[in-house]
């Protein structure tokens, strides 16, 4: 666009307000920081009507996704619970499809996957979805490769965010992209946010688990993964137990959990290493083969991969802390923890809400 970089946000009726707030918010943000050259963002919505968003609140359209013309910088599909509609409206999909052609990034947040996925354009590409409909997106799209662990997920020209505030996650990192990694902090700073989750970052907490698979024989499956992490979980040694072929198990849990039996597999011993990790004193090299991997650095690779953390890094910040100190030690200690958290010459803050260390270190943060 020459003088700006111009952004639309695709809405539609039951968008959910907080997936295009937080893309709204986060290039404001960038144009106060100095972004140049500064974004214009647009939100646009079928005819431009108003919609009623998820949460019973009304948006205004600023102009019709029918009307609006290239070349575009980066156009975002929001997700929200009328996400499936969205994807059946031919109309839509066409001119989302459409100005993914004339755009330089085309992305979704949250279910807003479901509408890329409606274009065609999703199809041989791994993509990432809101956990909790990663299931749906996969058995509609046979095609699509999801993957319901990361925060945000780039394929090509096609990027596609988490559930709901992953769109500040995507903001930044499409900000960073286009204007350094110092402006992205800036507006990370000015957002109170953090600084800033890497897309391989887990979406939900640990121990936030889905509800059980509705299918029988995959329920009895997860059970049995879950109850003994420590067991032979291959695919082969799964099916035999389940009684059905490798292919018929993996298209099952496709369907019923929106991934494949040996990543499920992998993120069932990642969790049951992180239960043992806060709640015992075991060394990693023993809990290792209590969960079902080879050794201590392969627990650690999977880890990070899962979590984007060291599991030594999460046992400090996460396992239970030690009594507080006497009274007297306490008051000894103030200073020292007032000048921790005082600014910083360069005007960041050494306190975890501003800290640079915050990154990937949101194992409890949606």
């Amino acid at each position: 666009m020459g003088e700006c970089r111009f952004v639309a946000v695709v809405g539609y009726p039951g968008a959910e307000l907080l997936d295009i707030a937080c893309l709204t918010t986060a290039f404001d943000y960038a144009n106060r920081a100095g972004a140049t050259p500064a974004y214009r963002v647009r939100v646009v919505t079928p005819a431009g009507r108003p919609i009623n968003c998820q949460s019973g609140l009304v948006l205004e359209a600023q102009g019709a996704v029918e009307r609006l013309r290239g070349p575009l910088d980066t156009v975002v599909v929001s997700g929200g619970e009328g996400h499936l509609a969205a994807a059946a409206d031919s109309g839509l999909v066409a001119h989302v499809r459409r100005l993914a052609h004339v755009a330089g990034r085309i992305a979704s947040v949250c279910t807003g996957a479901s509408v890329l996925a409606a274009t065609g354009l999703l199809d041989g590409r791994r993509v990432t979805t809101h956990w909790l409909f990663a299931g749906v997106l996969a058995a509609g799209h046979p095609a699509v490769r999801v993957d319901p662990a990361p925060l945000y997920i780039r394929d090509g020209p096609v990027t596609t965010a988490a559930g709901v505030s992953s769109a500040l996650d995507l903001a930044l990192a499409f900000i960073e992209e286009d204007h350094g990694a110092e402006l992205a902090r800036e507006v990370a700073r000015g957002l109170v946010t953090y600084l800033q989750r890497p897309g391989n970052q887990a979406q939900m907490s640990m121990f936030v688990a889905s509800p059980a698979p509705a299918d029988g024989l995959v329920r009895e499956v997860v059970t049995a993964i879950r109850n003994e992490p420590h067991a032979d979980l291959r695919v082969a040694a799964l099916a035999a137990r389940a009684g059905v072929s490798e292919r018929h198990l993996t298209r099952l849990f496709l369907a019923h959990v929106g991934q494949t039996p040996a990543r499920y597999v992998r993120l069932a011993r990642t969790q049951a290493a992180a239960r043992l990790l806060t709640s015992s004193g075991l060394s990693l090299a023993r809990i290792a083969p209590r969960c079902g991997f080879s050794s201590a650095e392969a627990l650690r690779q999977a880890f990070v991969a899962q979590y984007g953390i060291t599991p030594s890094y999460y046992r400090a910040t996460q396992a239970p802390g030690p009594p507080r100190p006497p009274a007297s030690r306490a008051r000894r200690g103030q200073e020292s923890t007032a000048s921790a958290t005082a600014p910083s010459p360069n005007g960041t803050s050494s306190t975890r809400q501003n800290s640079d260390n915050d990154r990937g270190t949101t194992a409890s943060r949606r």
